[in-house]
C-alpha cells in the first residue's frame, strides 16, 4: 500500500521532528519515516544538550546565534512544552598553555563574526563557577550560550508537529529512494512505497546509504559516543560547559543530575556488532576527566550511562542542501554532534526550502558538492 504526502521526512530525530512542525504550520502535509521503533533513537537522545554558539566553525555560527537569538528563548512556550532551556552561558575550559591557545583562536575567529564571547583568567573563572578547580588556568565565556534537555525538546516538537497533522511511522526501514521522471518521488521502505513532492533526508549516518541509492555521496563516518547521567545534586551551576582538551561536556539538568557526554577514543575496541552500547572503558574515562575540573563531583553516583552514534563529516560541518541531480530531494545530514543546539533553525531552513521559499540564512556553505575537487 502506497501513502502520500507533500513532503516525506526519513528520521525521525529532532531535526527530522522540527522540520516537520514548521512544515506543518505552513500547511503541508508531512510523513516522517523512522527506522527505530522509537522516535529520537539516535544522537537526538544521547547528547549533552549544549545549546551554544561558541566553539563551532565559523560556517555554523550564524545558524547557532540566529537559534539562540530567534527561537530558543520562546521554544517551550511556542511547543506547550517545558524544554528545561537554560541560557546561562558557556565555559570552555582549559589546563594548559596550549588549551587556552586553542581557545583563544576559536574565540577570536568568533568575536570576528559578532559573537559576544571573550577570553577570561583562572580568578574571573572562578567568580562565574566557584567549583572550579585549580587546574583551571583560564575558559572562554559566551554568556548568551545555554543547554536544553535533547529527550524533552525532541518529544515536544514530535508532540507538537503530530497535533497539527503529521503522520509518524515508526519501524519503517528505508531501503532507497526512487525518481519518477528525473526528480525525487518516492521513498521505499521494507513494507511500503510513500510518495511525496519532496524528499528530505535526515537520517544521521544511514542517510550515506540512502542518498547512494540516487548516485548521491556524502563523505562521513560515524563515532560513538557516551552520556552518562549522575545522581541529583544540589543545584550548583547552570552553565553548559566544555572544555578544550573535549575531556567532556556537559551540565547539571534542573532536577538536580548532572548529563555528562565524552569519548575514550577506545569505543573502536568495543566488539558490538553495530550495536551502540556502553563499555567498560568510556565512563571512567569521563569521569576522570570531570574530576580533575570539579573535584567537588568525585563522590557523585553514577546512574545510567548510554551511548549512540554521531554522523561525522569529513569536514565536521552539516549538509543541508538541495541536490541539484536529484530535483526534490534534500539533504539534511553530517551534524558531526552538532545538531541538536541548532536543530530548530536548521527545521525553520529546510521547512523554508522544502515550500520553495529563500532560506532565512545563507546555506550554501553547506552545499552537499562542496568536497569535489575544484577544477
Amino acid at each position: 500500500m502506497g501513502y502520500c504526502a507533500d513532503v516525506i521526512i526519513i528520521g525521525g530525530g529532532i531535526i527530522g521532528n522540527s522540520t516537520a512542525y514548521y512544515l506543518a504550520k505552513k500547511g503541508c502535509s508531512v510523513i516522517v519515516l523512522e527506522k527505530s521503533d522509537a522516535l529520537g533513537n539516535g544522537g537526538s537522545s544521547r547528547n549533552g544538550g549544549g545549546v551554544r554558539q561558541s566553539g563551532r566553525d565559523k560556517r555554523e555560527l550564524p545558524l547557532a546565534m540566529y537559534g539562540v537569538k530567534h527561537l530558543w528563548p520562546a521554544l517551550s512556550e511556542e511547543l506547550g512544552m517545558d524544554v528545561e532551556y537554560y541560557q546561562q552561558g558557556n565555559l570552555r575550559l582549559g589546563k594548559s598553555e596550549n588549551h587556552l591557545k586553542i581557545l583563544a583562536g576559536l574565540t577570536e575567529r568568533a568575536v570576528a563574526l559578532g559573537l559576544d564571547v571573550k577570553m577570561i583568567d583562572k580568578t574571573e573563572a572562578k567568580a562565574i563557577n566557584p567549583y572550579l578547580s585549580d587546574e583551571v588556568g583560564g575558559a572562554s565565556w559566551c554568556p548568551t550560550d545555554g543547554h536544553a534537555n535533547p529527550l524533552l525538546a525532541t518529544l515536544a516538537y514530535y508532540r507538537k508537529a503530530r497535533e497539527l497533522g503529521v503522520r509518524f511511522i515508526s519501524g519503517a526501514e528505508v531501503t532507497g529512494i526512487k525518481k519518477v521522471k528525473g526528480q525525487a518521488r518516492q521513498v521505499v521502505t521494507t513494507e511500503d512505497v510513500y510518495e511525496g513532492e519532496r524528499i528530505i533526508l535526515a537520517a544521521g549516518y544511514e542517510s550515506r546509504d540512502i542518498a547512494a541509492s540516487v548516485g548521491i555521496d556524502v563523505p562521513m563516518t560515524k563515532a560513538l559516543l557516551e552520556v552518562l547521567v549522575t545522581e541529583a545534586q544540589p543545584a550548583m551551576f547552570y552553565q553548559m560547559l566544555g572544555t578544550a582538551a573535549a575531556d567532556f561536556y556537559g551540565h547539571q539538568s534542573s532536577h538536580g543530575s548532572f548529563v555528562f557526554g565524552g569519548t575514550s577514543g577506545l569505543e573502536d575496541v568495543n566488539k558490538d556488532n553495530g550495536t551502540p552500547v556502553t563499555n567498560s572503558i568510556t565512563a571512567p574515562c569521563i569521569c576522570r576527566g570531570i574530576m580533575n575540573y570539579f573535584p567537588c563531583l568525585a563522590e557523585a553516583k553514577i546512574v545510567r550511562t548510554w551511548a549512540g552514534w554521531i554522523d561525522v563529516c569529513a569536514d565536521h560541518v552539516p549538509v543541508i542542501s538541495q541536490v541539484e541531480e536529484v530535483p526534490g530531494l534534500i539533504l539534511a545530514c553530517a551534524f558531526s554532534g552538532h545538531g541538536f543546539g541548532i536543530a530548530p533553525v536548521v527545521g525553520t531552513l529546510l521547512a523554508q526550502m522544502a515550500v520553495g521559499e529563500a532560506p532565512a540564512l545563507d546555506v550554501s556553505d553547506f552545499r552537499y558538492d562542496r568536497f569535489k575537487a575544484k577544477l
